[in-house]
């Protein structure tokens, strides 16, 4: 039984629903047909207009009755396009209410939508919920630091790396010195008084000799030549 009312129930929801609708199409259906009325008549005042205009001077009878027949055809016509503006009106009013009640509906089912969403939510569970993502965004930033801020490989003593960059240095000095026979000033220090004694100067005469040699290798050169 219930399933009966149910189905009456929905039907009657449903031409509820319809009813401005097909109220608009029944003013729509007479509105066509009123148009029509009026070109109908319209037509009738202008033919009546026409055989009084033909018959005012030769059968003046002829053209008041047409006169008659125009002004009756003219009143029909100004009740039509009245009935015209009317429907016109009403098919404006309800179509603009129409309008009106499904945007309140949508509205309501707006509403309706989002009191559903908001209702297992409030405030403090927001705030609740807002802090904890700060929280976690807070603890995806020190993981982060402690990542990069943490060597993978072994630890290294930044002394011992010190100690070692001077042995290099000194080694690459001592090399520099072998190389280019200049000697330390602590050693030019050790063999200043050797110098004295005269060991600097007992390499002028080696040059000397190598001197007069070159010159005696030119003598006989010329020599030969004469």
């Amino acid at each position: 039984m219930s399933g009966v009312w149910g189905w009456f129930g929905g039907q009657n929801a449903q031409k509820k629903k319809d009813s401005p609708k097909n109220a608009i199409l029944a003013l729509r259906a007479q509105l066509e047909m009123l148009q029509k009325r009026e070109q109908h008549y319209q037509r009738l005042v202008d033919e009546q207009e026409a055989i009084a205009r033909k018959n005012v001077s030769t059968n003046k009878t002829a053209a008041k009755t047409a006169l008659r027949r125009k002004k009756q055809h003219e009143h029909t016509l100004e009740q039509t396009i009245a009935q015209i503006s009317t429907l016109e009106q009403n098919i404006y009013s309800i179509e603009a209410a129409n309008i009106n009640k499904e945007t309140l509906m949508a509205i309501e089912q707006a509403g309706k939508a989002m009191a559903t969403i908001h209702s297992g939510l409030d405030i403090n569970k927001v705030d609740d919920t807002i802090e904890k993502i700060r929280e976690q965004h807070a603890l995806g930033e020190e993981i982060a630091n402690a990542i990069t801020s943490q060597p993978l490989g072994p630890q290294i003593d930044e002394a011992d790396l010190e100690d070692e960059l001077m042995d290099l240095e000194q080694e690459a000095l001592d090399n520099k010195m072998l190389k280019t026979g200049t000697v330390p000033v602590s050693d030019e220090i050790h063999r200043l008084p050797a110098a004295a004694n005269g060991e600097i100067k007992s390499k002028a005469p080696v040059h000397a000799e190598e001197d007069d040699e070159e010159e005696e290798l030119r003598r006989l050169q010329a020599e030969m030549a004469m």
